[in-house]
């Protein structure tokens, strides 16, 4: 049989396979989409996590994804790129998409929509290659079709940017997909192909050229030259330059949120404390239309050691850090609500569990959930929801658990939630989960905001949300 349409095998019964390195719960059983979905959402393509090595889950994506309906794979794919913001993982599914017969088809379809930067064109060829024997030829017809399309989402402007001297060079993808020149396009794609595009007006090749910083930062700040997750990242070095307060304020006051995660606040405010509450306001605006969740709810974040694993071997950010932005932005769109955090002693197989009695918002709200740590042992939510049932309160609308769902009750006894919803956040990639018994109203993977328009639409509430064009 062929690599391009090789054997699949169905998938396991995961109910006697334990979790939190084999001493935990054990997994759930779930079926295909829902496994495929839990690779998918929160995956760092081939980055090793806690109990988890990175190459096994790209294994696990490529496993299943002949195992799940074309249309939804495609609509998976869409997901992940425009709701949880990743880059690299929606063209992988694309690329293996090409290697089974009903699933190709959609490709040319689905790379105009998830190819939203001018070097995610070089990106999937290279993903493309890495599959196929570091070869790029013969490309899959439903690929050049959809790169070809795919060429007029960007302006000069956008290929200058990404003009990189990369291994493989947009003019490359050109001359291998042939895209056709819409009207006034023909002389920028000869400009591709010479690598003769206008020098983009950036803040990378504007600080390049020697150009005083001072000035360059102000000047583009104020022309609205720089981009939302730019102005994050480069306070610092504003700051450095001597950047005025006043022009500082006035690129958070008009940052562009498209596709910024509440995680990409946390770390810019970790960094720059002297505009935290600048920068808190930026975010509590990009999601001020997010959905409202009426009644009241119980948030349960897990502080256990597992939790403090790094999101990537390259980030300085822990998945804890991702379940406090996630909190942190819930709490605002809550009418009411009670928060407690939860870890335990591994040895003795015992919980211990604090509630936040007065909880603050925004980024002090991350300082009291990260104060305590309770010890560093595993998350036991069975114990904890008993707990909370017995000194917080035993009526709840929903409960929302942000966790990497690695539940260590060796004794296997089953959570029992009491929330008329009731729901697990899993900010980790593993490639099973803890929904043991369908005792979970919904398994929510992934750490973008759009885990609240999950919950607003599994519940029926209205959601005025509006995506933006990615």
């Amino acid at each position: 049989m062929s690599k391009i349409n090789p054997l699949v095998k169905g998938t396991e019964k995961f109910d006697s396979e334990k979790l939190a390195g084999g001493s935990g719960m054990n997994a759930a059983k779930q079926d295909n989409l829902s496994l495929l979905k839990r690779c998918v959402l929160a995956n760092l393509l081939w980055e090793k996590v806690a109990y988890m090595d990175g190459q096994k889950v790209s294994d696990e994506i490529k496993r299943l994804i002949p195992l799940c309906k074309p249309e939804d794979v495609y609509n998976l794919a869409l997901e992940a790129r425009t709701k949880q913001k990743l880059r690299h993982t929606p063209l992988f599914i694309a690329v293996n998409m090409l290697k089974h017969e009903k699933h190709k088809t959609l490709v040319e379809d689905l790379l105009p929509k998830i190819i939203t930067r001018a070097d995610m064109l070089t990106d999937f060829v290279a993903l493309y290659s890495l599959e196929n024997s570091n070869k790029i030829k013969p490309l899959a017809s439903a690929a050049k079709r959809g790169l070809a399309k795919s060429f007029e989402n960007f302006n000069e402007y956008q290929f200058a940017k990404y003009d990189r001297n990369s291994g493989i060079k947009l003019r490359d993808v050109m001359f291998l997909v042939h895209p056709v020149a819409s009207q006034g396009k023909t002389e920028l794609y000869k400009k591709i192909a010479d690598r003769n595009l206008d020098v983009p007006d950036t803040w990378e090749v504007a600080l390049s050229t020697g150009k005083d910083k001072k000035e360059t930062w102000e000047r583009l700040i104020t022309e609205g030259k720089i981009g939302g997750l730019s102005m994050l990242r480069n306070i610092a070095n504003m700051r450095k330059a001597d950047v005025s307060r006043k022009i500082i304020d006035l690129g958070l006051s008009k940052l562009n949120s498209l596709m910024l995660l509440p995680l990409d606040f946390l770390k810019s405010a970790k960094m720059n404390p002297e505009f935290e509450r600048q920068i808190e306001d930026a975010m509590i605006r990009s999601y001020a239309n997010l959905p409202k969740l009426p009644g009241k709810t119980l948030f349960v974040v897990d502080v256990s050691g597992s939790m403090g694993s790094l999101t990537s071997g390259q980030s300085e950010f822990a998945r804890l850090d991702q379940a406090c932005a996630m909190a942190m932005l819930a709490v605002n769109q809550c009418e009411d609500y009670e928060i407690v955090i939860t870890a335990g002693s591994d040895g003795m197989g015992q919980h211990k569990t604090k509630q936040i009695k007065y909880p603050k918002k925004g980024f002090d709200l991350f300082k009291q959930l990260t104060e305590d740590r309770l010890g560093g042992g595993g998350i036991f939510t069975r114990q904890c929801l008993e707990w909370c049932k017995e000194n917080v309160s035993d009526k709840f609308d929903r409960i929302v658990i942000f966790s990497d769902s690695q539940d260590c009750d060796r004794v296997n006894a089953i959570p029992k939630p009491f929330g008329k919803y009731n729901y697990i956040c899993d900010v980790s990639a593993h490639t099973k989960g803890v929904n043991f018994k369908g005792v979970w109203s919904a398994e929510i993977s992934g750490w973008s905001e759009h885990f609240l328009t999950y919950i607003a639409a599994f519940e029926g509430i209205e959601n005025k949300f509006q995506e933006q064009d990615i």
